[in-house]
């Protein structure tokens, strides 16, 4: 990695932002597209009532979040002596046929199968292909190598998702999945064309892998990263009808809104990875405290269409400020097992994505509206600050309590 020279390492770095843009389309466009998804799918439910059927389609998002979930540790546990470049490779072509079979899958519950199988390597590519940028970067930059993939998904969000949004629309769902299955198919070109080949880690096993989650801070950064980044995705999977049912602004403006949570969350991301870097602890509180900020504000401002827009760019802002420190947080607390720490983050940030987009589709089933998610998200990013600090606190106990420990022990 040190002899590559600077051109043929930012070809590879966007080579790999490149697989994070894909990602972020197949896993944004349906918050834009629940209503034409619900429409085709659920034709009968829809022609009964259309919040339902909106709210039922929202499953599909919780199907691609739950494949995530288990995807990640599996196969990061699975392919710990593969080198990491190869590993990359044969996720894309799993995002490729995944992304085909959702765009072709004929009824709803083949739509749900198709979206879980396509979840599957997820987290497995953000953490091999994170680990790969860090590498590319060289030491101290670990968050920044993991901003930079994720950039690649707050990018999509920026222009791609609004425009897949549209194409979708304006053709069909069916044909703007066609389009992000083309984009995997560039990415994957893409980095075996300008990505070098890389050995996994030293000693890596699928043992050592696994043997990092034993260790209880691995779960209570997981358990903080799922609560607390579901107020997100309450929000974000239910942006179409808080568009034009709350707002009352037509259908053709969600791909601007959807803008707006993408330069949001470009603008968060950016930040987020120089600012962890520097201060890991202050990165992640501030995340979280500005989540609850920004969710709070998004339920009381998004009937006004400036307040809609504002509203959805703090929210992307406050989350994806948060992303490369829960990521850092969690190889840190891995240490020996750094896919597992990364594959784990993403199978949280899913969980996070089902628990938000299933609680967002009960409370607006339950007749609570379409602004009861964001309070809900509002109150989840509050569990979050609440154990993130108490994660802190315990690890600074036990520091303590080491030395005196030690000594007891002489």
């Amino acid at each position: 990695m040190d002899k590559i020279n600077g051109r043929r390492r930012w070809a590879a770095l966007l080579s790999l932002a490149l697989g994070g843009v894909a990602i972020g389309l197949t896993e944004f466009v349906p918050s834009g597209l629940l209503p034409e998804i619900a429409h085709d799918v659920l034709g009968d439910e829809y022609a009964r009532s259309r919040p339902d059927a909106v709210a039922h389609a929202g499953w599909m998002i919780t199907a691609y979040a739950l494949g995530v979930v288990v995807g990640a540790p599996l196969i990061a546990a699975l392919t710990a002596r593969l080198p990491r470049r190869r590993l990359v490779l044969w996720l894309l072509i799993g995002f490729v046929l995944g992304t085909l079979a959702s765009a072709l899958a004929p009824t709803f519950g083949t739509v749900l199968v198709a979206r879980f199988a396509a979840g599957l390597p997820h987290g497995a590519y953000f953490g091999a292909a994170g680990l790969l940028a860090a590498a590319l970067m060289g030491p101290g930059s670990e968050a920044r190598g993991f901003a930079v993939v994720l950039g690649g998904l707050t990018a999509s969000n920026v222009a791609g998702v609004p425009l897949v949004t549209w194409l979708g629309q304006t053709v069909g769902w069916r044909i703007a999945y066609l389009a992000v299955a083309a984009v995997f198919g560039l990415a994957l070109l893409a980095v075996a064309v300008s990505v070098p080949e890389a050995p996994a880690a030293p000693g890596g096993s699928p043992a050592a892998e696994l043997r990092a989650l034993r260790r209880p801070q691995v779960w209570l950064v997981a358990v903080t990263a799922a609560v607390g980044f579901a107020g997100f995705f309450a929000i974000s999977s239910y942006i179409a009808p808080v568009t034009t049912e709350v707002a009352g602004l037509p259908s053709g403006v969600v791909a601007w809104v959807l803008v707006a949570v993408g330069l949001g969350m470009t603008v968060g991301n950016a930040l987020g990875g120089w600012f962890a870097d520097r201060d890991l602890r202050r990165a992640t509180l501030l995340g979280f405290t500005g989540m609850i900020v920004a969710a709070a504000f998004f339920a009381l401002a998004a009937g006004h269409p400036v307040g809609l827009f504002l509203g959805a760019f703090l929210t992307g802002a406050t989350s994806l400020f948060l992303g490369p420190a829960l990521q850092s947080r969690l190889i840190a607390v891995a240490p020996g097992a750094q896919l597992m720490g990364a594959a784990v983050n993403q199978s949280a940030m899913n969980c996070a994505n089902s628990l938000g987009a299933a609680v967002g589709s009960v409370v607006i089933a339950a007749g609570l509206g379409y602004r009861a998610p964001a309070w809900v998200g509002a109150a989840l990013a509050a569990v979050g600050l609440a154990l993130a600090a108490t994660g802190y606190a315990l690890e600074r106990r036990v520091r303590e309590y080491a030395p005196v420990a030690a000594a007891d022990v002489r």
